[in-house]
């Protein structure tokens, strides 16, 4: 034994070795207790599981949702009557296509009337057989076959601009079958009630002018109708379909150039709200600063 090698049985050069396991019998009582029993995990969960009280934040039921997680208790204002899983009635649709159908043909009248002003009206000439044109080639009937055809395209754009802001709940195949219908049945009020201005007018002096006296006859379509299928339901054709052609149109474009892919108007998220950073989570230091000149280095081990 020497200073240096407390252990007479082990040499020197192997001071890392360990040293052998004592020759008596029995090991020390606190070889025993030295490494405690495995504690048993607590009941009601197992390995790696965390019960409802103790779990992270934002785990478990609704109520500890992230911030800024949708839920219909937790929606934004205004988007409950907007929510896309919200139900449809079927009536309800129902008269919602049938009242705007209704409102755009009632509107077919002002229509009218302001065609009928802006439509010039046809010389003619009362001869024996009837009234003749005082032209052999007149331009109004073709000024007013132009000018209601201007109108209508301008009156489906309106009205189907018209639908798509009043009826953002309808937006979609609803709303383009609306507008759809009501300008096809604004086309013939809107031409009725036109060609119906002055024409009482123009039937009393057919009837009662001497043959050679000239008069106007108000304005009227060529390039349009209404045919009758089966003599009950009225088909037009011609310039009567162009108010339904440009609302079509119109709301396909509104429809393909929304920002929303259900077309109605969604909250924008909160980009804080989504962060996964925590608000505790300590910002990271800063770059320590260069040594001034001049200063003296710390001692390098």
């Amino acid at each position: 034994m020497s200073p240096d090698n407390p252990d007479p049985e082990r040499h020197v050069d192997d001071a890392d070795r360990p040293a052998p396991p004592p020759s008596s019998g029995a090991a020390p009582a606190e070889s025993a207790s030295a490494v405690p029993p495995p504690a048993a995990p607590p009941t009601g969960f197992g390995p790696g599981e965390y019960p409802a009280a103790t779990g992270y934040p934002g785990e478990g039921p609704a109520a500890t949702a992230y911030p800024g997680e949708y839920s219909a208790a937790t929606a934004y204002p205004g988007e409950a009557e907007l929510a896309p899983d919200e139900p449809r009635r079927p009536l309800r649709t129902v008269a919602t296509v049938l009242g705007a159908v209704l409102a755009l043909a009632v509107l077919g009248a002002p229509l009218g009337l302001l065609w009928a002003v802006l439509a010039p009206d046809t010389p003619v000439l009362k001869t024996a057989e009837g009234a003749i044109y005082a032209e052999p080639q007149p331009e109004q009937p073709i000024a007013a076959d132009g000018w209601f055809s201007l109108l209508g395209l301008a009156f489906g754009v309106l009205a189907a601009l018209a639908l798509w802001f009043l009826l953002r709940r309808r937006r979609g195949p609803v709303g383009l079958l609306a507008a759809v219908l009501g300008t096809l049945a604004a086309a013939p009020v809107a031409w009725q009630v036109g060609r119906r201005v002055g024409l009482a007018t123009f039937d009393r002096l057919l009837d009662s002018a001497p043959a050679g006296q000239a008069f106007t006859k108000p304005a009227d379509l060529r390039a349009g109708g209404v045919d009758w299928l089966l003599g009950v339901l009225p088909v037009p054709h011609g310039n009567l379909l162009l108010p339904a052609f440009g609302a079509a149109v119109t709301y396909t474009l509104l429809a393909g150039w929304s920002r929303w892919p259900g077309l109605r108007p969604e909250p924008e998220p909160d980009p804080a709200a989504f962060s996964w950073v925590s608000a505790g989570t300590p910002a990271p230091t800063a770059a320590p600063e260069p040594p001034a000149p001049g200063a003296a280095e710390p001692p390098r081990g």
